[in-house]
């Protein structure tokens, strides 16, 4: 049944490979970032930082039909981020001829992901994080059987929640913590134990927006 959210009517899910590489044919619709629902300090902060490159990989595989997200909980004893919930990915070197290689290679080194065992569908809109990346998000189908094998110098564990839920507007809750006097509000997706926001939660709201025009 569709469900409605904010006034707009959204279909149910079900999503599919083929909904979500029209979802990726549209066009860009410009720079995504962590201040996206700070709209007053937007324009001051998207200048503020050195734009470091990036790429993550948002690995989708199929497991009894349904489409599931591939996501990493960053190892406890690093320095940034720590705990928190991730896509594979990493800084872009100079030696990576593009984004797509960017996130293959560091998704190999993360969690052993053969970037021959992924074929590439597209990029999302890129997303500037707080802390200054300007990231490419890579979208990709896994081929075949994969079996996860975490690197525990920077990942403590592999979950895969389903691609239904994580696009389903239902699912995109408004949070918000306070510093320093200023209250950040950001998108997250808790699903079953992980805490899912912040950057991660923003491109995948990306990706929903882009499936929400396509099925409209």
């Amino acid at each position: 049944m569709p469900r409605s959210l904010d006034g707009v009517i959204y279909p149910s899910m079900a999503i599919s490979v083929h909904e979500v590489q029209a979802a990726l044919d549209l066009p860009n619709s410009g720079l995504r970032s962590d201040f996206d629902l700070n709209p007053e300090v937007r324009a001051s902060q998207m200048g503020m930082h050195e734009r470091l490159p990036a790429a993550v990989l948002c690995a989708l595989r199929s497991q009894d039909g349904v489409l599931h997200v591939v996501l990493t909980e960053r190892a406890a004893h690093l320095r940034r981020h720590a705990g928190q919930i991730a896509f594979p990915g990493g800084r872009i070197d100079d030696t990576d001829p593009s984004p797509e290689d960017a996130a293959l290679r560091e998704a190999e080194e993360e969690v052993g992901l053969k970037p021959s065992a992924v074929r590439v569908l597209g990029r999302l809109d890129p997303y500037l994080t707080s802390t200054g990346f300007h990231v490419t998000p890579v979208i990709g189908i896994i081929n075949g059987h994969w079996h996860p094998s975490p690197d525990p110098a920077e990942v403590e564990s592999v979950f895969e929640p389903p691609l239904d839920f994580l696009m389903d507007p239902q699912n995109h809750q408004r949070h918000y913590h306070d510093r320093n006097g200023y209250r950040r509000y950001y998108f997250a997706m808790p699903w079953n134990g992980h805490y899912i926001w912040g950057a991660t939660a923003g491109m995948l709201k990306g990706l929903s927006d882009r499936l929400s025009a396509v099925r409209r």
